[in-house]
């Protein structure tokens, strides 16, 4: 339902809906004369200044105890919740408990979830103590298939601090940590026996009824595909020769050794200035933290035959560690026959002039989008193995902190122009707070927009900026305040503000608990404690609250509702199986773009012209004072 915010600060009222053990009930809360909040006074002061339309409440639902994080599955059906004593999975239609998995003095901080099978989905969680597991949801239950990193020495146990699930639950990743060291392991998932024997227990289980209680199974074990650590220089290598650089081994060794070089000067620079400062620390050296990508099957791709790279089937994983210029892909096999095997050489390696800060990945992962040092974007184009653009963003902001790809696709009546028209649209964040908008391509122009300014006050600061799937061009913003909204950043407007209830205030704002469901069209976030100025009919009400807003029932987003592809790969990309049919596909974008090419050299020559104008100038200007 959708309104112009008319609404009086005197009287207010929301009915929630309370889902306990599947029964729901709803209380009414009303709120007491009382001024408007803060946030929703600037909101409601934008909004007639601008005329900003307001998305209203579709519901508001009852939490469990300490919910830390939220999961919805790719189809739709169901929204995973992470709580203290464990998680529970829920129908994300009548938001009511289907399943719940619980354990004393356990509390889950990350959730998420993946569809394996049909009704067979997997959750990788990790809790307060950086534990590691694999569950399975199905038939209305939840089983623990496999804790990863479970020791019962705890001294010597290593903790997880990230994990994540591929897509369709083939793979996961894991960043561990153990006394100093980091590394990344990724491991292969027997979904397919998992399901077997899953079918099969439950089976077992109908025909002796006196059972009761979980399934007892003796699950398949997970393998470690790879085990990834941070790069060093073999022992006995030598880089004097400059032919013997040209290898391509000695070239990733060379990259490699060039990153070591570059992470330890900057470790010592900061151990230097800390001790300038007076400040001490025990170690020289700071674990480096890992970000990972899992990559689909993407045109002529080294050591992956046509029987792996099946549509939707990851085949490869690339890394980048803090503090490096390099990104490195390695390839997904099969589980290695010896120890020695689970630590390879990369399989490629994407050089960079600068230090990597952030990077993104698009949905069907042919493009990789690297946030470099001294406010610089690199898009890689992995069908090609070269780069798409390098794009200057911003000298004077301060440096990136997050960027995305948005899902905007502009529609070409002739699809012969597919290749040639390969346009990308990335969203920056600096840590200053401003956006920025990329809109760059092969022999195309590349565009840089300014989306907001530098935030006046620390409430304005975004702490979300993410990308809506199923809204064309439309990113969801909250900010540290509390504020919500939907902002178009191919046309830098307003398009909609998110106004929760006078009775109830996002819970956590700096770190906000939300999901978003593509195929509900939907938004969750959890709402923390009632304002003070409000009086529940009920209990329920100081407990958090799970907040709805449904885009697809509003005519406010008619024009920017999209259909997604069902899988990644079925937006269009053009495939080359060998070296030489990527070698023509690049030549024939080269000629098809040579009008384009040529008007962006001369649009740079005279930036440079003018830019050297300037600089002439002020030289002169300085010399005649």
């Amino acid at each position: 339902m959708t309104t112009m915010n008319t609404r009086k600060a005197a009287a207010a009222a929301v009915t929630v809906i309370t889902s306990n053990g599947g029964k729901v009930r709803t209380s009414v809360y009303t709120r007491k004369s009382s001024p408007d909040s803060e946030m929703e006074a600037a909101c409601k002061t934008e909004t007639s200044k601008k005329k900003t339309p307001t998305l209203e409440l579709a519901g508001v639902t009852q939490l469990p105890e300490s919910t830390n994080c939220l999961a919805c599955s790719e189809d739709g059906r169901y929204l995973s919740l992470g709580h203290c004593q464990g998680l529970s999975v829920w129908c994300a239609s009548s938001l009511s408990r289907v399943a719940e998995w619980l354990q004393d003095r356990l509390e889950i901080t990350s959730i998420q979830m993946t569809r394996t099978a049909e009704m067979f989905y997997l959750l990788g969680t990790v809790d307060d103590m950086g534990v590691a597991r694999v569950f399975v949801y199905h038939c209305e239950g939840i089983h623990l298939l496999s804790a990863i990193n479970n020791m019962e020495n705890i001294n010597k146990r290593s903790i997880c601090l990230t994990f994540e699930l591929s897509e369709g639950g083939d793979y996961g990743a894991a960043s561990m940590s153990c006394s100093g060291a980091l590394w990344l392991e990724v491991y292969h998932f027997p979904s397919e026996s998992w399901l077997k024997e899953l079918e099969m227990a439950l089976s077992q289980k109908q025909q002796d009824r006196s059972s009761s209680g979980d399934v007892e199974v003796k699950w398949s074990p997970i393998a470690v595909v790879i085990r990834i650590k941070p790069p060093t220089i073999p022992a006995g290598t030598a880089l004097d020769d400059p032919l013997e650089v040209l290898q391509m081994t000695d070239f990733l060794t060379h990259c490699l050794a060039l990153d070591v070089d570059t992470s330890s000067s900057r470790q010592w620079e900061e151990a230097a200035f800390d001790a300038d400062a007076g400040k001490t620390k025990e170690t020289n050296e700071s674990p480096r933290r890992c970000t990972h990508h899992f990559l689909l099957s993407c045109g002529q791709f080294p050591g992956v035959s046509k029987a792996k790279s099946q549509p939707g089937l990851s085949v490869a994983v690339c890394v980048w560690w803090s503090g490096s210029h390099n990104l490195l892909q390695y390839l997904l096999q099969k589980a290695p026959k010896n120890k020695a095997d689970v630590e390879p050489m990369p399989d490629v390696l994407w050089p960079n002039a600068k230090e990597i800060l952030c990077s993104a990945v698009s949905r069907c992962t042919r493009y990789i989008a690297l946030g470099l040092d001294d406010g610089l974007v690199c898009v890689w184009d992995r069908q090609l193995g070269s780069p798409l653009s390098v794009v200057p963003v911003s000298a004077t902001d301060t440096a990136f902190s997050c960027m995305q790809f948005v899902d905007y696709w502009p529609v070409s009546a002739n699809d012969s122009q597919t290749f040639t028209e390969a346009k990308v649209n990335l969203l920056v964040l600096c840590k200053s707070g401003t956006i920025h908008t990329v809109t760059t391509g092969r022999g195309t122009r590349s565009c840089t927009v300014q989306l907001t300014e530098r935030p006046k006050h620390s409430g304005d600061l975004p702490t979300v900026t993410a990308s809506v799937p199923f809204l064309q061009s439309l990113s969801l913003v909250v900010q540290r305040n509390g504020k919500m909204f939907l902002q178009d950043v191919i046309n830098k407007t307003t398009v909609c503000f998110l106004i929760p209830p006078p009775t109830h205030l996002i819970a956590t704002p700096c770190s906000p608990v939300y999901a978003l469901n593509t195929k509900q069209q939907t938004l969750f976030i959890k709402a923390g404690d009632q304002d003070p100025g409000c009086s529940a009919s009920s209990k329920e009400g100081k407990q958090s609250q799970l907040f709805t807003f449904r885009f697809g029932e509003s005519d406010i987003f008619k024009q920017y509702i999209v259909s997604l592809p069902d899988s990644p790969q079925q937006q269009k990309t053009l495939s080359c199986v060998t070296l030489e049919k990527a070698c023509n596909v690049y030549l024939q974008q080269r000629v098809a773009s040579g009008g384009e090419r040529n008007k962006a050299i001369t649009q740079t020559w005279k930036q440079l012209q003018e830019t050297a104008g300037m600089v002439q100038q002020r030289h002169s200007r300085a010399a005649a004072s």
